[in-house]
């Protein structure tokens, strides 16, 4: 026979429920304790105030940041030093704005001083959106887990697509012609 030929049959190995009746049972006095499990412990969140009581968080959406200062107050918000409904005209953006205080049940507790840059009124209203509740977070951890829960501390992350070569825009093609 040939020493490189593979074998015609690998040899047959026994299942584990045909040996089982030739391995002894263990009692319970010949088994070890069961090691304990670590458990991980999950980081203690304390809230970080500045020197004049401010908890700062940024927000980013689109093309748009917002740094964000939230401190103790009766509810003014500015945008660049304007009033959040004279920066902000459409209804959506202000109701987008408000949202976690609504969710954290501290609508008149807080008064909110940002800045914005970049982008349309759209992605900054996101922006606040997120700096806002980023920094209620960071103001009071007790916060965190209804405005988790709700959505409210994850970034969106769409940007817009990019046009392509031989298209008029990011997916829209020419118009075609049959001739």
């Amino acid at each position: 026979m040939n020493k490189f030929a593979a074998p015609l049959a690998a040899p047959r190995r026994r299942q584990l429920s045909s040996m089982s009746k030739f391995v002894p049972a263990r009692s319970d006095a010949d088994a070890a304790p069961p090691t304990p499990q670590p458990q991980l412990a999950t980081p203690v969140r304390e809230a970080v105030h500045d020197a004049l009581g401010r908890a700062y968080a940024t927000g980013r959406r689109k093309c748009s940041s917002a740094r964000v200062w939230v401190f103790p107050g009766d509810g003014r918000v500015s945008v660049n030093g304007v009033s959040l409904v004279e920066y902000f005209r459409r209804a959506s953006h202000v109701d987008e704005i408000c949202q976690p205080f609504l969710t954290t049940s501290t609508s008149c507790e807080f008064d909110v001083k940002c800045t914005v840059k970049g982008g349309g009124l759209s992605g900054q209203a996101g922006a606040v959106r997120l700096g806002v509740a980023r920094a209620l977070q960071v103001y009071d951890p007790a916060h965190r887990a209804l405005l988790k829960r709700a959505g409210l501390l994850t970034r969106d992350a769409r940007e817009v697509e990019r046009k392509k070569p031989g298209r008029k825009k990011a997916r829209k093609a020419f118009q075609w012609v049959k001739r």
